[in-house]
């Protein structure tokens, strides 16, 4: 047989073999032979690297990557900072060198500077995706070169953010908007690390008309010296955006996205905002709000969920984590202006869910559309609670009830019995469902396609059943 199969065919076998991630043929493929093994490799266009940084690494990486010719999607990443940017700069110069055909790379080796991303602009010239780690000044003026990349992230290298102090040249801002002044292709952008003065982030700002996602994590400001007129050139488009741990900026931002977001479908607000700030961009957006995600255990409360009651009846998923403030009242008028519209409804951490008994059922008999459940680390949510909700929800597609401590076997009788479209399923950490239950949910779940759960609580006939049923075990 292995005389019969020619090069090409062979290859068109292996590029279809499904992921090795679990047990699979693929992680046996390069140990048939010397030349399977050579056409395993030439057929590989995807590759993920976790080096160490040493004296031999380049020459090593290099004779790598020269028996992965058809890389289009690589993934690099130092388990350490390296000891200067020369070495960081030599590392992608070397991709530069082996892998032309790259449109998607994570660079995550240590802060590079302009002229190794100029390079890999006129080499990689089919770039699509690209994460790369920055040194200040900042300059994305390497951009113009990248015109098919579509989706940008940056790590800006971590360093202080003094008030006041200048992250430029001085005749950056006047290079900047006198001659490179540009309409750049970005479609989705995340910024990590950014402060205050980091001027070179304005001309982004500027720059990219086309924006739909826009994320910043850990960001103490938004360079341009704090202003905030360039950053609102850029929010007109977009639908999607994403603030992490960005206390200092919310507040101008969510004003910027009120006043220019007319296409905003979906906001995820995690680790720091405002109140009034927060209140008073659902309560004056021009967008369609479809999506939010928040975790801010200080900062929400009753007054924003009776604001989208009013101005986001069309909302289809709300995630809260470790809500603290927001009581029965507020998720009850949320629940009944929804009017069984919402396909997503996560509670996580949320103690309102343990405080006032019945919240559940009520919000089920309002909810009764949804798709999606989580109610992960609840500890002391009862079986009768969950029970009571899934009464009312027997559209359930997914349900997430990790580190349900309270749980016990009678809430997986229920949900085998009400929940019969359930594809996904995530029971880690309920230590309070025991093997029986779970064996009694693989063999009644008639669609399941996917089970979260300790190895010790999956039993011989329940790995049988679910071979059997193509379900995929992911063991906590």
């Amino acid at each position: 047989m292995d005389n019969v199969l020619c090069d090409e065919l062979l290859q068109e076998i292996f590029i279809r073999l499904p992921p090795s991630s679990q047990p699979a043929p693929s992680s046996s493929v390069p140990l048939v032979s010397k030349r399977w093994l050579r056409l395993y490799r030439e057929s590989r266009t995807a590759l993920s690297l976790r080096l160490a940084p040493s004296a031999t690494l380049i020459p090593a990486l290099s004779s790598l990557l020269s028996n992965y010719p058809s890389v289009s999607s690589l993934s690099l990443v130092l388990s350490s900072d390296p000891s200067s940017r020369t070495f960081s700069d030599n590392l992608l110069l070397l991709l530069c060198s082996h892998c032309a055909r790259l449109r998607t790379l994570k660079f995550l080796a240590g802060p590079v500077s302009d002229f190794s991303l100029l390079s890999l602009s006129r080499t990689c010239t089919h770039m699509t995706h690209l994460t790369v780690s920055l040194s200040r000044p900042l300059g994305f003026n390497w951009v113009v070169s990248l015109s098919s990349l579509k989706e940008l992230s940056v790590l800006v290298s971590s360093g202080d953010c003094a008030e006041g102090e200048f992250r430029g040249n001085s005749d950056y801002g006047v290079l900047e908007s006198v001659e490179l002044e540009a309409e750049l292709g970005l479609e989705s952008l995340c910024l990590s690390g950014v402060c205050r003065d980091d001027w070179g982030v304005s001309w982004l700002w500027r720059s990219c008309k086309k924006l739909r996602k826009l994320q910043l994590k850990g960001c103490e400001g938004i360079g341009d010296g704090g202003s905030y007129a360039s950053f609102g050139r850029c929010l007109k488009g977009l639908q999607e955006v994403e603030l992490r741990t960005c206390r200092s900026i919310v507040d101008g931002v969510l004003v910027k996205l009120a006043e220019n977001c007319e296409s905003l479908s979906s906001l995820l607000l995690y680790d720091g905002g405002s109140r009034d700030s927060l209140l008073h961009f659902i309560s004056n957006c021009r967008c369609d709000l479809r999506k939010l995600d928040l975790r801010l255990p200080l900062d929400f409360k009753n007054d924003h969920l009776f604001a989208l009651s009013l101005n986001c009846r069309n909302m289809s998923s709300l995630r809260l984590q470790s809500c603290c403030l927001v009581t029965g009242d507020g998720l009850r008028t949320f629940g009944i202006a929804m009017n069984g519209g919402l396909q997503e409804l996560a509670l996580i951490n949320c103690d309102v869910v343990e405080r006032e008994p019945g919240l559940l059922a009520t919000l089920g008999q309002h909810l009764g559309q949804l798709r999606k459940l989580d109610l992960s680390y609840n500890e002391m949510l009862p079986d009768k609670e969950l029970i009571a909700m899934l009464a009312s929800c027997s559209q359930l597609i997914g349900l997430r009830l990790r580190g349900c401590k309270g749980l016990t076997d009678p809430a997986i009788v229920s949900i085998c019995r009400r929940c019969k479209l359930l594809e996904s399923v995530d029971l880690v950490q309920c230590c309070g469902i025991g093997e029986k239950a779970v064996e009694s949910l693989v063999l009644n779940s008639p669609r399941l396609r996917q089970l979260q759960v300790e190895e010790s609580k999956f039993s011989d006939a329940a790995r049988t059943r679910a071979s059997h049923k193509f379900i995929e075990v992911v063991a906590a």
